[in-house]
């Protein structure tokens, strides 16, 4: 039954837009590269002289814009979710299934998930696609053009399990809407934040310069949060 949920799901979506803003974040954030670099005339020469390593450099640009865009992403995909069964109704319906509302929860978490993963996969490509481009060096740096791409992605599931309980157990969309742009100020200014808000983990900043305790906070807390939000759906009355 969950197989079912998902292929519901995944069908739901189909002709909402969601696919089209998986593809656009990834690409909008490298776009912005690409006019970083190529716009003005003799700017990219100018920015290959700032440092020694020219693929270093360039993803550390092209992640300053990863963050926003997860965050702003995450937002909408789910509130664009939950905004299809409220459209429809469909929340009674599908409950009355013969699967636990856990299931149903599990399904919407996981479609979403695996949007952002494919975001995830796409902005390795255009990284690296751009790079390619771009002429940086013979010596393509894989392993962290990966872990630009999917670094970020894993140390923000804490916001998509939060973001998808507050869009299930709300009536008004408006509050998740609005914790979305309160997490796109915080994420605007991460750098500012302090370690344990999970709105700084996805720019893999923190006091002990280790992306991968980002990562090892996002999904802990990642998992704490979906569990949280799965519990207090399963016991609530459907809207």
């Amino acid at each position: 039954m969950i197989v079912k949920l998902l292929a519901a799901d995944f069908l739901k979506i189909k002709r909402k837009g969601l696919w089209l803003l998986t593809v656009l974040g990834p690409f909008g954030v490298v776009l912005l590269q690409w006019f970083n670099y190529e716009l003005v005339p003799g700017r990219r020469e100018w920015l290959l002289q700032r440092s020694d390593d020219d693929w270093l450099f360039y993803l550390q640009n092209v992640s300053s814009f990863t963050p926003l865009a997860l965050v702003l992403g995450i937002a909408i995909l789910t509130s664009l979710a939950a905004s299809i069964e409220n459209e429809t109704n469909a929340w009674k319906q599908l409950v009355a299934l013969p699967v636990p509302k856990m299931g149903v929860f599990l399904a919407k978490f996981t479609v979403l998930s695996s949007l952002l993963a494919v975001a995830s996969a796409l902005l390795f490509f255009f990284t690296w696609l751009l790079g390619i481009y771009l002429d940086l060096g013979s010596a393509t740096p894989y392993a962290e053009i990966a872990k630009f791409s999917f670094y970020p992605y894993f140390a923000s599931l804490p916001l998509l399990a939060l973001h998808l309980w507050a869009a299930t157990v709300s009536n008004n969309q408006g509050i998740p809407i609005s914790l979305g742009v309160v997490g796109f100020l915080f994420a605007s200014f991460s750098f500012k934040l302090p370690d344990w808000l999970p709105w700084k983990w996805p720019s893999l900043q923190n006091q002990w310069d280790e992306p991968l305790v980002n990562v090892v906070l996002g999904i802990g807390a990642g998992a704490i949060l979906y569990t949280a939000g799965m519990l207090d759906f399963a016991r609530r009355d459907v809207k």
